[in-house]
């Protein structure tokens, strides 16, 4: 989790009339956890879907909210100007497609807001744009660039003066020799042509996601800012400029827009969501009985703008909030306007005396068992995508069930199968020493109307002599021991698996899963250098119901 540095002295003059304690009381119920208070200095540690909350300016607009001194979402104010334009051109779309900007003026940066700026700046590129893949940001002095501007894509042999550098080198130059090239390089992967956005005279502001040219460098004489943020993906581009815009304007400066044009490109809008929600949600939530009114004057407080209309609630969400994305959002958030020093637990109306549930009880002991057969436990997340569930592992897709809107690339679908995720693990060890010996309990998902949901284990053993022999006397051992199970096995084919090493595992004449040698192209697929044996069974219906 991100950890932030924050001055009481500054807080205060940001905030108004308000004491250290009073701010030091009221940091956690922010959802910010303090790590520890020396001096005048608190460090803490926020969520990563906050990083409005990564400067000292964000925190202060939060608490101010909760203190009631100014109270509702804060509004953008952008002024129209037709000096500042940034020209598209299509030869990115294949590269780094999308660019926005704003242009914020006069000012004031000191050594500290200076070293916030940054922070926030490599907070936002490890959160919302996932180490730069998705989105990056480039803060320049203004002054120093000439518009129009240009976003085009360009031969790595171009050479411009990289930021903290004297000396001019090409792309391909500060991508080999430099530590942020060789961290961010690979994200422009081995294409020819790398993005930049060039000024009006042809000098270079930026290469992104990489690195800013010497020549746009902040200092804390800089007045006016151009802030630009390229990504893959319009929308998340948009939510991080509308942070940085957030945290700008609340630090002073004034906003003006950029025209942007070209292959798919438009200036920002910044526009606010509208959420409704009903009292009865909430007030079941939170077992409390809030009136409406009470409701939006909590909403306010966590500085969000709600109205009521007929026996609803409709909220306003302002656009740097992209962590509100349906109405148990904002029962969090009326929770945290209203108080949470404010709710009084109760006791449950049923007494009863806790204990484990038995189906943990059984799979419990086949963890057991398979630890003391020398395998290690894995805990994949049941999120995951076409590439690792299918594409590695040689099935064909056929009905999957996916994620809504996912904000990311990598967990998109929910898995109908264990075995992929155990591959992947050894994938993201191939330097590690073998044997490798996985196991995993969890749910598979089916579809159906409503989605079945099944529990499944899978186990993997991967070294130099593995063998189907092998996995079946793990498999015949585990039921064997736990359950008194005694298995039998069918030559069968499936995709994953070596074609004539490969068995379905039947129990009492039924099919409960499958056993074998993975092929040797799945192996080349997750570059797994050893042979690798494994099975998975269906528990449901097995040892349990």
């Amino acid at each position: 989790m991100p950890v932030v540095t924050l001055n009481y002295s500054s807080l205060q003059k940001l905030i108004g009339k308000v004491s250290k304690k009073q701010i030091s009381e009221l940091l956690p119920f922010l959802g910010l956890d303090i790590e520890s208070e020396e001096n005048n200095q608190v460090r803490v540690e926020y969520s990563p879907n906050r990083p409005d909350y990564s400067t000292d300016i964000g925190i202060a607009l939060g608490l101010q909210g909760l203190l009631g001194i100014k109270t509702g979402a804060v509004k953008l104010k952008v002024k129209k100007s037709k000096d500042y334009s940034i020209k598209v051109n299509s030869d990115v779309s294949k590269i780094r497609p999308y660019v926005t900007a704003i242009v914020a003026k006069n000012g004031k940066i000191d050594s500290k807001i200076l070293e916030q700026f940054i922070q926030m700046q490599e907070d936002l590129h490890m959160g919302i744009g996932r180490k730069r893949k998705k989105s990056s940001i480039g803060i320049h002095d203004l002054d120093k660039i000439s518009f129009p501007l240009t976003y085009t894509a360009t031969n790595r042999s171009t050479k411009f003066i990289p930021l903290k550098s004297q000396n001019e080198n090409s792309v391909s130059q500060i991508i080999e020799n430099t530590d942020v090239g060789r961290d961010y390089g690979h994200i422009l992967g081995n294409s020819s042509k790398v993005p930049m956005i060039f000024d009006a005279k042809g000098e270079t502001v930026s290469l992104p996601p990489i690195i800013n040219a010497a020549i746009t460098t902040i200092t804390t004489k800089t007045k006016n800012l151009f802030v630009e943020v390229t990504g893959i993906n319009k929308e998340d581009a948009e939510d991080m400029l509308s942070v940085v815009a957030t945290i700008l304007q609340s630090a002073g400066f004034s906003l003006e827009s950029v025209n942007i044009s070209g292959s798919k490109n438009s200036s920002p809008k910044f526009e606010p969501r509208k959420i409704t929600i009903s009292s009865k949600l909430v007030n079941q939530t939170l077992g409390l009985n809030l009136s409406n009114s009470k409701i939006v004057s909590s909403l306010k407080k966590s500085r969000l703008d709600a109205t009521v209309k007929g026996t609803k609630i409709v909220c306003t969400i302002p656009p740097y909030r992209f962590d509100i994305f349906g109405p148990m959002d904002l029962v969090e958030e009326t929770a945290l306007g209203y108080g949470i020093q404010n709710l009084e637990p109760i006791l449950s109306p049923s007494q009863t005396i806790g204990q484990m549930n038995p189906i943990s009880l059984q799979l419990k002991s086949l963890n057991q068992i398979m630890i003391g057969l020398g395998y290690l436990e894995a805990l994949n997340s049941s999120l995951t995508s076409k590439k690792v569930l299918y594409e590695m592992t040689n099935r064909i897709a056929s009905k999957t069930i996916s994620v809504l809107d996912s904000k990311s690339q990598e967990h998109t679908i929910l898995r109908d199968s264990i075995l992929p995720g155990l591959l992947e693990n050894l994938s993201r060890n191939i330097h590690e020493s073998y044997p490798q010996k996985l196991f995993e309990t969890g749910t598979i998902f089916l579809p159906n109307n409503p989605i079945d949901e099944k529990i499944s284990f899978a186990a993997i053993s991967a070294h130099k002599e593995a063998n189907f022999s092998e996995i079946k006397s793990i498999l015949q051992s585990l039921l064997k021991i736990g359950f008194n199970l005694k298995i039998e096995t069918k030559t069968f084919d499936h995709e994953t698996f070596q074609k004539g090493k490969t068995a379905s595992i039947l129990i009492q004449g039924k099919q409960v899963g499958i056993i074998g040698e993975i092929s040797s192209k799945t192996i080349e697929n997750y570059k797994i250098r050893v042979p690798v044996v494994g099975f998975e069974i269906n528990l449901s219906g097995l040892i349990f119901d």
